[in-house]
């Protein structure tokens, strides 16, 4: 028989697709042809699998070779259908009986030595194999652990071709994934190192329990950084869902810790200022990467030094900011990647960045507002958190007041105020207060009454406050409801949000 095919998936974005690996075997001049819309690294392999059979002590059948990949309208890239293309074709020259692969996915890069290297993706592909009713995965030795974490599938790992061969044509038993390591409790800054910033604590709180944007607008040294990186520590660790989502991102862009493990933590992505466009939001030749923000789902992105980013990269996270999602799309296909996040932007208020604020700047007024300008209305309108950061004080320094509260005394509070919110928002299928429609808000039985909105109705017919901002203002008022224990905001709720909306005392 000159026929055999093998199963492998194919990722489009962080979604996988079962591809069949066919290999047919002709007379005529010896060629290798691979037909399925493969990309360079694919048309690549032709060289690599060779090199790896011949290297792993197997005959390289030489005759006319066609290799297609199906479904042939799905774009396919990478290295990891190379273990497959090696077993399809020696299992087409008759070298191998591929009874022992019916059913089972195949996945790994191969050396020219025969070695099995890790590829990224593994575990969106072991997700797509299991939708797609195969139990069974080989994958390399380096992606055993990630590929393990998912229940209802049977994995085994080969750390060369000559192991492989060995297990389809004399049952040799493959490498079992290493046993599941128990999950650690990351030591990250702790919030009682910050001094000072009660305003900002508290920002930083609602922030959390609420699933808000926020920005913090002060003099350099004040805090808005410490700030800002301690928020994943007050972030309730992801769900089983969202760890696999997190997890499969992570995959996708090769930066997972060696075992493997699900990540639990909410991401913190935090940029340098001189981040592009698609670093930002993803990007590359071929089909697009996921960038930062995506790798931040579920946790934080922070843009250190706001107003030193491009105009362009802060404009193209409006879109992605609203929808939760990124849609890239590329001459080879389009690509949709999840971008749920909680954006924290720091900036100082002007370019000479004084220590003192604004008692002591030497910028001219234009400059200030030049400086600042980067920061659009339209994005600024999508934060909810907008606050002043003040210089902090002698005695907040040297601990001469009481210290503040630790990072796992407001994470229990923040955990009771989301607990609220996913009770109360379950029959709309929404969890954070963030995440609630403007129209929901407005109607029965969650619209405020008008006692408690008379303030911002106010503030929306004189032209101060835009609809977004008045949705934004509802929300956050639910958050401190929430995070205060009552059932619903009051106007003192209301006008707090306010204040933490505009960044006004009110």
């Amino acid at each position: 028989m000159s026929y055999a095919k093998v199963h492998a998936v194919g990722l489009v974005g962080v979604t996988g697709h079962l591809v069949e690996v066919e290999a047919d075997l002709s007379p005529g001049l010896p060629a290798v042809v691979i037909s399925g819309l493969p990309d360079t690294a694919l048309h690549e392999a032709r060289d690599r699998v060779r090199a790896a059979v011949v290297n792993s002590g197997q005959r390289w059948p030489n005759r006319r070779i066609t290799l297609n990949l199906l479904p042939a309208t799905l774009p396919k890239h990478g290295s990891a259908f190379d273990l497959a293309i090696a077993v399809a074709l020696l299992g087409a020259a008759g070298e191998l009986p591929l009874l022992p692969m019916e059913g089972v996915v195949v996945l790994g890069e191969l050396g020219l030595d025969g070695t099995v290297r890790p590829v990224r993706g593994v575990l969106p592909m072991v997700v797509a194999a299991v939708r797609g009713g195969l139990d069974r995965v080989v994958v390399p030795v380096g992606n055993a652990a990630e590929a393990a974490v998912i229940p209802g599938v049977r994995v085994r790992a080969v750390d060369t071709l000559h192991r492989l061969v060995a297990f389809v044509r004399d049952g040799t038993p493959l490498l079992e994934p290493p046993s599941a390591t128990p999950a650690e409790t990351p030591s990250g800054p702790d919030l009682a190192d910050v001094a000072g910033q009660g305003l900002g604590r508290r920002a930083l709180e609602v922030a959390a329990a609420g699933g808000h944007h926020l920005s913090l607008l002060g003099p350099p040294g004040a805090g808005k950084t410490m700030l800002a990186e301690r928020l994943p520590s007050i972030l309730p660790a992801l769900d089983d869902e969202a760890a696999l989502e997190v997890t499969a991102l992570h995959s996708i862009a090769g930066t997972l810790p060696p075992d493997g493990r699900l990540l639990r933590r909410p991401p913190f992505q935090a940029p340098h200022h001189s981040a592009t466009v698609p670093s930002l939001v993803g990007g590359g030749s071929g089909l697009a990467r996921p960038g930062a923000l995506s790798l931040a789902h579920r946790g934080v992105l922070f843009l250190d030094e706001a107003a030193e980013f491009s105009k362009g990269a802060l404009e193209a996270l409006r879109q992605p900011l609203e929808s939760g999602h990124v849609h890239l799309t590329r001459a080879r296909g389009s690509t949709r990647y999840p971008a749920r996040v909680q954006l924290v932007m720091a900036a100082n208020p002007c370019p000479c960045a004084k220590p003192g604020g604004d008692a002591l700047c030497e910028c001219s007024p234009l400059a200030r507002r030049r400086y600042l300008g980067r920061l659009s209305g339209p994005l600024l309108d999508r934060i909810d958190i907008q606050i002043r950061v003040h210089p902090v004080r002698a005695a907040e320094l040297m601990g001469t007041d009481p210290d503040g509260e630790d990072s796992p005394t407001v994470a229990a509070r923040v955990a009771v105020a989301r607990k609220a919110a996913a009770e109360r928002w379950a029959p709309t299928g929404h969890r954070l207060n963030a995440e609630v429609p403007g129209p929901l808000l407005r109607r029965p039985p969650w619209r405020l009454a008008t006692r408690v909105t008379a303030e911002l109705r106010g503030r929306l017919d004189r032209g101060s406050l835009s609809a977004r901002g008045f949705d934004r203002i509802v929300r956050l008022a639910w958050t401190i409801a929430d995070l205060d224990g009552r059932a619903g905001p009051d106007r003192e709720d209301v006008r707090e949000a306010t204040g933490l909306r505009t960044g006004e005392e009110v």
